[in-house]
């Protein structure tokens, strides 16, 4: 990475909220960002609840001022997962291409991926995107959106220069 980002990474579980389940996806996910060169400052874990949800992300961006937050969990079709909800009422705009190539690489491993409903957007200056909560898919999904992430905190972080990649 050209510069060092803050990161924050959010687990959203009922179970590993109430200390049922272990987070292996959220320790794999802050693992794979120091790696990639980031400041992870904050990791949680919390409910699937709509407003904690979108409680903390407001309160990483606007307050703790992070770059780039990765959440896990809540990306299905199950009546408690609402972390895309969560992510419309926080966000000021959508990045699908990354959430469309997480997806299209996740399809050649499971069908279930097209059931998918991660997003990714900018709220502010910061990066937001959703991973599933598996551990697999958490790492897989991430590692499809390192090539273009620079890239796109640079740009978000103020970078002016012409966007064209050089040979």
């Amino acid at each position: 990475m050209d510069k060092q980002f803050t990161a924050g990474v959010l687990t959203i579980s009922d179970k590993g909220a109430a200390g049922k389940r272990k987070d292996e996806s959220g320790d794999i996910v802050a693992k794979m960002l120091e790696e990639y060169g980031f400041l992870v400052l904050r990791k949680k874990i919390i409910p699937d609840n709509r407003q904690k949800i979108a409680d903390t992300l407001i309160e990483w961006v606007d307050r703790e001022g992070l770059t780039f937050i990765v959440t896990t969990g809540g990306t299905g079709l199950s009546p408690t997962d609402v972390t895309p909800q969560a992510m419309e009422n926080v966000i000021d705009y959508e990045v699908p291409g990354m959430a469309e190539a997480m997806r299209a690489a996740s399809l050649k491993k499971t069908p279930h991926a097209m059931i998918s409903r991660a997003m990714a957007g900018v709220r502010k200056s910061s990066l937001i995107i959703n991973l599933p909560g598996s551990p697999g898919g958490a790492r897989d999904n991430l590692s499809v959106v390192f090539p273009a992430l620079n890239h796109a905190l640079l740009k978000l972080t103020g970078d002016t220069t012409d966007c064209a990649i050089q040979s």
